[in-house]
């Protein structure tokens, strides 16, 4: 079993100030921190998954291939400084138009990346900017933590990386 960094997406590793759905890539930016703290999580051994609420897709404000494309596009730019992202997992739902297990606080993001990767929940942690973020955590089993919104994840990386190294 492997361990695993789960982030959200909006305010943890790109900034959605100004924006409530970021789907173009002209809207996305990267927090501070976020490019080099995912290849200092690739290269100490952690698989990183990215779990995002993209309820703007059952609203009808952008398609799921926009939500596609704009991962690809965040794929390609972490490929230029030597990172990746191992997955992807979004909710395309929302709760007014159609429920689910997947939207967080609900878990079933998680849940299906721990069964899909062989992920080791006791050595895997999500990081995010808000409670419903950490709600999914814990409901799935693993440790969150809380960021303040758009910040620079360094800080928390580093705590990551000095504190639960990933071979252990």
């Amino acid at each position: 079993m492997r361990p695993a960094i789960f982030l959200d997406r909006d305010g943890t590793i790109n900034s959605d100030e100004g924006h409530y759905y970021i789907y173009k890539i002209e809207d996305f930016q990267f927090n501070p921190g976020a490019i080099d703290g995912i290849r200092r999580l690739n290269e100490a051994g952690y698989l990183v998954i990215v779990v995002t609420n993209q309820g703007g897709v059952a609203k009808g404000e952008y398609s799921s291939s926009d939500v596609e494309r704009l991962h690809a596009h965040v794929q390609h730019v972490l490929a230029q400084h030597g990172a990746h992202i191992d997955a992807f997992y979004y909710c395309p739902h929302h709760d007014s138009i159609s429920p689910c297990t997947c939207r967080k606080p609900a878990p079933g993001m998680i849940l299906q990346a721990i069964r899909e990767w062989d992920i080791d929940p006791d050595r895997s942690l999500l990081i995010g900017d808000g409670s419903r973020d950490i709600e999914a955590a814990q409901a799935a089993g693993i440790r969150g933590i809380r960021i303040p919104k758009n910040s620079d994840l360094t800080p928390v990386i580093d705590t990551i990386l000095s504190t639960l190294p990933a071979n252990h």
